[in-house]
């Protein structure tokens, strides 16, 4: 097997070119990776999900958001069209808006007064010529040339995306047919807010987007959703993975006609408890609003968006790298502008199964922080991904790691390892 010693001067140990089910824990601890990921993904060649589109109804709409740790401004033009740019302000550096969400007809840098419209081109200098016919900038200098970065926008069903790369492929053909159906399956009306929700992970970025990927941990991590029924590996379900790995969906379905099995307890896993019982179990009760039966699919598009759809709870994911050891997770809990109130009740009790303290996503906040402790001396060992084989295609069983086999052939692509 052909090794290939990585571009990076921090780097102890090659990893494999050819490799996808060992993966060197250095990729999770070291700086020099962690600066060129934001060069190689977050402003390369990707589509990072910015925000929704219900967050920009009405011309004047904007958001602040990120693309990697980018700071950026998205926002709805005179002309009801969404533009997305660096916040940055091109004279000193500082952030152009200061506030999470809001309304205007242009921003002003606080710093010096640099003003600048809605679609982030420079339109105004203070002092442009000076006071009293001295100082001011010189007769040379040309506002066009002093705009903050831009990026592509696209949107679909409802996401807002962006991208400062000009090589990366329209986002259908970047998501994938398959996967993109599942997205259209879910996200097929007009979008209404219901809440939102943002964490703090003490962990890696990639170890968070490799676990929404990991099928085989959910119903052996997560002692609600094995023990009430909700997700267990001998559900009928699958595994959809893009042909580029990086995107991904899993779900499955309850066979309420199906006896319980004892495969979990047999095998003394904590995940199935016979101690635990609700004494409300109704906010369990659901409707099978997309007529296919799945009651629980999680979908993710590289290299930070995911839209959950667990009974009839509805979210997406926005993960954001915040440094080496720690990441921050936008949760933004959804209906659909034509849910009647009790549908939308319906959702919000429900919504108690995921987010921060979710019953079914708890531990997701809280095993990547395992991860990054238990790896943070071994940088010279490796992971192994090797449940389902080596492959990263699609499966009808969810007891494998093709998806996550799948990030790292996506990752390795975009960083050029």
């Amino acid at each position: 097997m052909n090794e290939q010693r990585l571009p990076f001067p921090s780097v102890r140990s090659a990893w494999p070119a050819d490799q996808l089910t060992r993966v060197p824990f250095w990729v999770y601890n070291d700086a020099t990776v962690y600066a060129t990921e934001q060069r190689r993904i977050y402003e390369g060649p990707a589509w990072n999900f910015l925000c929704l589109e219900a967050e920009l109804k009405n011309p004047g709409d904007y958001v602040t958001t990120f693309a990697g740790e980018m700071p950026v401004v998205v926002a709805r033009g005179q002309d009801g069209e969404i533009y997305a740019f660096e916040n940055r302000c091109t004279h000193r550096g500082a952030l152009i808006c200061l506030e999470n969400a809001g309304n205007t007809t242009g921003f002003a840098c606080v710093y010096h007064g640099w003003a600048y419209d809605l679609e982030g081109n420079l339109k105004g200098v203070s002092f442009q010529n000076g006071v009293n016919g001295k100082g001011g900038m010189p007769g040379s200098f040309c506002m066009e040339d002093h705009n903050p970065r831009k990026l592509r926008v696209s949107t679909l069903c409802g996401i807002v995306f962006g991208s400062l790369s000009d090589d990366v492929p329209p986002i259908e053909e970047y998501i994938g047919d398959e996967v993109l159906g599942r997205i259209r399956r879910v996200l097929r009306k007009p979008l209404r807010i219901l809440g939102r929700y943002s964490q703090a992970l003490p962990n890696n970025w990639k170890l968070y987007f490799e676990n929404v990927k990991d099928s085989y941990h959910a119903s052996l991590l997560h002692l609600f959703l094995t023990t009430f029924e909700i997700n267990r590996l001998t559900q009928k379900g699958g595994l959809i993975v893009s042909p580029d790995g990086g995107n991904h969906v899993s779900f499955s379905m309850i066979d309420k006609t199906a006896p319980a099995g004892n495969e979990y307890r047999d095998q003394g896993l904590r995940a199935d408890s016979e101690t635990y019982r609700l004494e409300d179990a109704s906010f369990l009760e659901g409707v099978d609003e997309f007529g296919d039966g799945i009651t629980l699919q999680i979908l993710s598009v590289f290299p930070g968006f995911v839209l959950g759809q667990v009974n009839n709870s509805i979210v997406v994911r926005q993960v954001l790298p915040k440094g080496i050891e720690e990441t921050q997770l936008n949760w933004t809990y959804l209906g659909f502008e034509d849910d009647t109130p009790e549908m939308t009740k319906m959702r919000i009790r429900q919504s108690n199964l995921i987010g921060p303290a979710g019953l079914v996503s708890l531990e997701d906040g809280a095993v990547g922080g395992f991860v990054q402790r238990g790896t943070v001396s071994a940088t010279d060992e490796f992971g192994v991904l090797e449940m389902g084989g080596g492959e990263t295609a699609t499966t009808d069983t969810r007891a494998t790691e093709a998806a996550v086999r799948g990030f790292w052939k996506a990752y390795r692509q975009h960083m050029g390892i």
